[in-house]
């Protein structure tokens, strides 16, 4: 017994530990290239999945490559989610430029880097280890590794001829569009301007139509004059039909003193009438 114990042991003990595969997913956005101005700040985000075992930890590696057979490792995140600075990295400087922040659950990494330069551009590496325990040890189980390029536009490029013809190509579209914008703005203003005037003109028309003016014919005074008064009608009344004015007729003159006549005929005297009496 004591010999088929020590036999397992021995087995144990010179079993082999698990193979690294690369059997993690790793994908890198934006990709695969990038533009950004000089002084911008950019982001670049790694994604993790098909993990070996949900309770390993993985450790992150950001490598800058300037070219293909130059690679410089920048920062690192290990397993336990503290950070580290390499070579040329490990300046003040740069610490306050680069960044490495971990998001939904370890899934995802972001990392920042602020204030572009010309010697920021290049291709940038995520690498990441799955690294789980075996027999109380730390092992790598998996590896994944992807890939984007970040190009720098500077302000300098303005001396090529290609850039200034674009530049003055954007131009002449600004200027059109300017303008455009102008005649638009003209157009628009003189619409409603005509339309105030037109609204004034009717208002005023309206208010004229309201008010109108009438000879209304009264009898006689005793002078024998006709008075004549002015009156408005409302909306709201009916529109009284105009009358043709009539001709007054005058009565004949009454002359100062009228003929008398010389000679009056004499009455004639009537003879009395004896009354008869019945009996």
């Amino acid at each position: 017994m004591r010999l088929l114990a020590t036999a397992l042991a021995a087995l144990l003990a010179t079993a082999p530990a698990p193979d690294v595969c690369e059997a993690l997913n790793v994908t890198v956005s934006p990709g695969p290239t990038v533009r950004y101005s000089e002084g911008d700040n950019a982001t670049l985000y790694c994604h993790i999945s098909q993990k070996r075992k949900t309770d390993n930890l993985l450790a992150v590696r950001w490598v800058f490559a300037a070219s293909p057979t130059r690679e410089y490792l920048m920062i690192k995140m290990t397993k336990f989610g503290s950070v580290q600075y390499y070579g040329n990295y490990t300046h003040h400087f740069h610490k306050q430029r680069l960044h490495l922040l971990k998001e939904k659950h370890g899934t995802l990494y972001k990392f920042l880097i602020l204030s572009l330069q010309q010697t920021d551009q290049g291709h940038y590496i995520c690498k990441v280890q799955e690294i789980g325990k075996h027999r109380n040890k730390w092992t790598a189980w998996s590896n994944g590794t992807a890939a984007t390029e970040i190009r720098v536009i500077s302000s300098k490029s303005s001396d090529d001829p290609t850039f200034k013809k674009k530049h003055e190509a954007w131009k002449f579209f600004e200027d059109l569009y300017v303008y455009a914008v102008f005649v638009c703005s003209i157009g628009i203003i003189s619409v409603l301007l005509f339309t105030l005037v037109i609204l004034c003109q009717s208002l005023l028309n309206k208010r004229k139509s309201t008010v109108k003016h009438y000879l209304v014919k009264c009898p006689q005074n005793s002078s024998g004059e006709t008075v004549t008064s002015m009156t408005s009608t409302s909306p709201l009344q009916p529109k009284k039909v105009k009358k043709k004015k009539e001709k007054v007729e005058q009565p004949p003159a009454i002359p100062a003193k009228a003929p008398i006549a010389n000679n009056f005929p004499k009455p004639k005297l009537l003879k009395p009438q004896r009354k008869l009496i019945l009996g």
